[in-house]
Parts: structure tokens; sequence; C-alpha cells
């Protein structure tokens, strides 16, 4: 067992001797809530017998009132008894609620205090506010933001308590921020079933061990299993078989290689899809190593969309076993293919799978070229389905746009798109012009405008830490060196270079701008190899000191790629401010500079709104507060959000503050809360 590693970014209100990601091992057993001083078999028998004494009076005893006095009539006493009964069913109905409401409220209490220690709250997950004791009245009463059932683990408790809350037909009494809390209520209680699934799958697995393996941890499970036990989950479940291995697999891995994960599934705080994630990606870890990995992603896990949570996943498991990371890859790439398939509305899907990175990214630049050429040729339709048109033109050889413009070359685009024409001079740029499917093949590499992040130690040959590329995800460092030489071939690849905190947010950054003292004409080739000291991995980039730079900066900087005829470059980094704005970015208008657009695409990789992954380069720059209201154009009061995410805000019912510190926490209109950080890149 490895000792857990601290968290970088503590919850609020976490416990000081609580390690977020350390998960204990878990138990089996069921919680059971105790009275204090509970009453001895003996003193509870004395008790009924004496509560029977009470209520058994002789049968001739005349039954008097308070004063003496006869009890009214028979025709009177019928009423008397109704009104009676009514009012001791209405007790008995309040005694239900109350007793439910308090065993609610004991688990609510245990809960909040394992939500609590678990880490930060956010999208997705319960008690997006801050804890309310008690719980509020109505059908949906303890579901609210915060409340009770509202941080309350999966179970079959809770699922009791929303089964009663649904069923009743005053559910439209409830408040919206109920009704959200009901629906993350029934998705915890769903994870939670579906551990149960897998924890009898383990259980199977357990009384299925293949001849002579060994048994693994404390859990005591097999190496290996009967393949038969698959067709026993696949004849039970009426599924197909590679559904039934899959459960084994995950429930195996859950016990061997997974507690930590299998422990939040348990409680319904990590849904099934997620943690197929997790252990789809740290699948070639061993036991230890696939517990570290968990360990650096646990504490976030719960607030990440599927597409952030797999990226974590790949970079830890990049981080922990690099080695094995490049090996995957290279394991993949053996299976390289195209496949083909029906869609389900009867059209056709094409894709190529298990290719080299560099040269997906120089076809997808090529195609997104060429739609740009279809758009200004006036083909209708939107990027989506033009780049699906010059897929096919580009594989078939053939020009989509109008007749009068086919077989002409394009006006020379390359300003805008570095996959232009200017890979091809004197070659025609058309796909009809019989210069084949691209300009000039891939000799000059893709341009490196996809923001390939890459630790610098890494791109120095210092040490071997993953990378990240826009768009594909974490790399390899192996992958990350190889795609930045890629793009160091083509002369229109940009270079940028972020400074970090220790938690990856962005503190600084400096674009490269060509030396003025360096002409490529007048430059010698660099034979590769660069400054890496002895025993590093040898690469062709260095980056020297070049001048203390401006105040307040972090000084200019020289950078040179090693590649042959490649001029050396300048970078000066500015600071992005992570607390009090200095304004030094601000534009007068309306519309931001360009560099501070890209500062906000640096400090934000991708829209600010929880959950969206679209990249921030593809995303609208928007006032948090309106400019026509006041509102700055300037780091703090804008950044990016996707056209979607930007009309959503627009919207009065929604409410988004912008915090100091490049926060955004975004206010539904059920009153749930969700907060939205800087982008933490590799480190």
């Amino acid at each position: 067992m490895h000792p857990p590693s601290a968290s970088a970014v503590p919850g609020s209100g976490e416990d000081p001797g609580f390690v977020p990601g350390a998960q204990p091992e878990p138990d089996r057993r069921e919680p059971v809530i105790t009275r204090p001083d509970p009453m001895s078999p003996a003193e509870w028998e004395a008790l009924l017998a004496a509560s029977l004494d009470e209520v058994e009076p002789p049968a001739d005893e005349e039954y008097l009132d308070p004063d003496g006095s006869v009890l009214p009539p028979d025709e009177d006493l019928a009423v008397i008894e109704a009104e009676a009964g009514q009012f001791a069913a209405e007790r008995r109905a309040d005694a239900r609620y109350l007793a439910r409401a308090e065993t609610a409220e004991l688990a609510g209490v245990v809960a909040a205090d394992q939500a609590r220690k678990r880490g930060p709250r956010g999208p997705g997950l319960p008690g997006s506010a801050d804890l309310v004791p008690g719980i509020s009245g109505g059908p949906a009463g303890g579901f609210g933001a915060g409340e009770c059932l509202d941080t309350a683990p999966g179970s079959a408790v809770l699922h009791e308590f929303l089964e009663a809350a649904v069923a009743t037909a005053r559910l439209g009494e409830a408040s919206e921020d109920e009704i959200v809390g009901l629906i993350t209520a029934a998705d915890r209680a769903e994870a939670a079933a579906c551990w149960l699934k897998h924890a009898a799958a383990a259980e199977l697995i357990r009384r299925r061990p293949a001849p002579g393996c060994t048994l693994l941890g404390l859990a005591r499970m097999p190496e290996s299993y009967l393949d038969s036990a698959g067709d026993e989950v696949k004849w039970a479940l009426a599924e197909i078989r590679p559904v039934a291995d899959g459960v084994l697999s995950l429930a195996h891995d859950l016990e061997v290689k997974l507690p930590g994960t299998s422990a939040l599934f348990r409680d319904g705080l990590l849904r099934h899809s997620k943690v197929q994630i997790i252990a789809r990606e740290t699948a070639l870890l061993d036991q230890d190593e696939a517990h570290q990995a968990e360990q650096l992603i646990l504490d976030q896990a719960r607030a990440m969309s599927p597409g952030a949570l797999r990226r974590a996943a790949a970079l830890a498991v990049a981080r922990v076993n690099p080695a094995k990371a490049k090996k995957r890859r290279e394991h993949g790439a053996r299976n390289a293919r195209v496949e083909r398939w029906r869609e389900h509305s009867g059209n056709a899907g094409l894709a190529g799978r298990e290719l080299p990175a560099a040269q997906v990214l120089a076809v997808d630049q090529r195609i997104t070229w060429w739609a740009r050429q279809l758009q200004a040729a006036g083909v209708a339709g939107g990027m989506d389905l033009l780049r699906a048109r010059a897929l096919i033109d580009l594989l078939l050889n053939q020009d989509s746009r109008p007749a009068a413009l086919r077989g002409t070359t394009p006006p020379d685009t390359s300003a805008d798109h570095p996959a232009g024409p200017h890979r091809a001079p004197g070659s025609g740029a058309g796909p009809a012009s019989g210069a084949g499917p691209g300009p000039a093949g891939y000799a000059d590499g893709f341009a490196g405008r996809n923001h390939l992040t890459t630790p610098l130690t890494t791109l120095l040959g210092l040490a071997d830490r993953p990378g990240e590329l826009a768009g594909l995800g974490p790399v390899d460092p192996w992958l990350a060196r190889d795609l930045a030489t890629a793009s160091a071939a083509n002369p229109k690849t940009t270079w940028c270079l972020t400074v970090t905190d220790t938690r990856g947010r962005a503190i600084a950054h400096g674009c490269a701008r060509p030396d003025p003292r360096c002409h490529t004409r007048r430059r010698k080739r660099r034979p590769p190899g660069g400054t890496s000291p002895p025993g590093t991995t040898s690469t062709g980039f260095t980056l020297t000191p070049a001048g203390p730079g401006p105040p307040g900066r972090y000084g200019t900087w020289r950078f040179t790629t090693g590649a042959p005829g490649q001029r050396a470059w300048i970078i000066e980094i500015h600071p992005i401010p992570a607390g009090d704005c200095d304004h030094r970015y601000q534009a007068n208008g309306h519309e931001p500079g360009v560099k501070l657009r890209h500062l906000t695409q640096i400090r934000h990789a991708t829209c600010t709104a929880p959950m969206c992954r679209r990249l921030s380069g593809r995303a609208d720059f928007e006032h948090n507060t309106p400019y026509e209201a006041g509102g700055r154009t300037c780091l703090c009061n804008g950044g990016p959000k996707c056209r979607h995410d930007h009309q959503l805000k627009q919207d009065p019912r929604w409410r988004v503050t912008q915090h100091p510190d490049g926060t955004f926490t975004w206010t539904t209109p059920a009153g749930r809360q969700y907060t939205t950080g800087p982008t933490e890149y590799p480190i």
C-alpha cells in the first residue's frame, strides 16, 4: 500500500487530518444506528407488561370523564370516536413522518461528514450549497441543496425515500431545487445498486477460480477465473459475451486494483460509466500502480465530465508509468484500420483507427482548410457538414465547389489556416487538380496550432512527463517530443510558453516572435541534440535566458527548435493575474485585443461552463458583466464561452459570477450552484 498523495486542490471545509483520495478498505457491513442507554430485555418486558395493565381495565368498570360525570349517550359517542380516530390517524402519520425525517437526518449527518472529508463539491455532486440542518417540509423535503437526503449516499434507504417522494400526488408542490435533488439522489441510488451487481459478480469469480491460480490481496480474489463464468453471466443477463466479460472484468478490478473507486461507486458518488473510464485507462497498470493512479484523480473525479475524467485518468497513468503508456500506444498502432458501418439513419460512417497522431492532425487540418474553401465558394451547410464534404472530396479527388470554380486554385488562405496551399508551391491546391488528396503529403509536418502542451522538462529531454494535445487528449512524453519535432518542421508553427503554479494553473505566459538577430538565410544548421545533460533524452530544443525583460515580467528567453533552416525565437513572459487585476490587458472597446483574447484562452483552455469541453479557441469572448452595463473588456470580466453557453448565460434566470482567481460560479434557475476553475495543465 503506497502512502496517499496530498490533494492539489483541497476542498472547502476539508478535514485537515484527512488526505483526499485515500480510501479505506470498504466495510461490507451495513451501518447500525443505536439510541443511547438502550433498555435491557427485562426492562422492556416490564414496561410492556405495565402498559398492558393500563389499557386492560375490568370489564364492568364504569367509564367516567375527568369531572366524574357519566359519558354522553351512544349517539354522541360515535361522533367522538370518529374525531378521536381521525386525530389518532393524524398523530400516527405525524409519527411516521417524524421517524422518517429523524432517520434521514441521522443518515444525512453521517453522509455530510463523509462528503466533507472526500473533497470539494461541484457539478453533479450532492450538497452543491452549504449544508442546511434538518429538512424542509413538503413531499420532497430533505432533497434540497445541502439537506440530508441531498448529501446521503446511495442506498436502499435513499431509494425508499425517493419512491415515497415521487409516488406522492403532491410532487407538484416540490421546489425546483428539490426536483433536481431527486434527480441526483436517484443517480446515486442507481450507481449504488450497480455496485451491488459487481460485488455479486466478484463473489462468483471467487467461486470460479482457474486451476492453480494465486489469490490476490486482502480481497482474496483469484488472479484468473474460469472462462465459463462469462457464459453464466451472459445467459443470466441475456446479454452478448463482451458485455458479460466486461461485468466480470470490472468486478475483478474493483476488488483488486481500484479500492478507492469501488468505495465511491458503492456510495453512488461515481456512476457506472465513470467507473468504467477509470478501469479502462488503468487496465495496463499492475495493482500498486493502479492504486497510485486512482489516488491522483479520485478527489476530483465526481465533479468531472466523462471527457475530463478520461483526460485526468490518462494523465495519471502516464505519470505513474509513462513507459507502459508508450507501449500501449505502440501496440495499438499495430491494429491500425479503417472501419465502416451503417448509421441508424440509414447513412454510413467511416473512421480511421489507431493512426499516427501527427498524421491525423495534418489530415484534420487539411480537411478543415478545404471545408473553408467550400464555405467561401458558397457551398451550403455548417462547418460539420462542410468538413464531411471535404473529406469525401479529398479521398475521391473531386471538387464540390460550384461548376464555375472547379479546377481553379482557391485564394491563398495560409494566413487563416496552417494547412493552406503554402505546402505545395506550384502543385495546384484543389483536390481535382491532380495533386492527390493532400497538397504535398506530410513531409513538412503539421502546423502546431493545435495547442500541444508539453512540460518544458520533457521538451528539453530533462524528464519524461506526459503532455497534452487539445482535441486528442494526454500524450506520453515520447509522443509529445515527436509531435513537437514534427510541428517544428512547419514554418507556420507558432510557439508559446506558459508558466504554471503547483496545480498546473497558468500564472504567466509568453508568445514567441522571431529573433530579429537571427535570419533564416544566414543561420547555420544546428546539429540535433540541444543542450541536454548526459543521461537524458537528446532533443533539438533549447531555452536560454535572453535578458531580464521589462519590470513586472518573468524575463525574456531565447528558444530554438533545432529544425534545419528554422530561426530562433524570443519569448517575453508576462504575468496572468490570479488575484486583484491591474487591468494591464484591458481593451478600450467591446472587442478584446488579440493578446487579451489569447490570454483568456490560455487561462481557460475550454468553455468556462460546467461540463463543457468546447475548446476556447472555438468559443466567444464573453463579458461577465455586459459591456453595455459598464463591464470592462478585461481578464477580470471575461472568459471563453461556447455559443450555447454564451446564450444560456444571457437568460435572466441564470446567473454567473466571475471571481478574481479566474473561477466562475454558475447558479441555475433551480438555485443550484456549480463552480469551474482555470485549466490545470500537465506539470
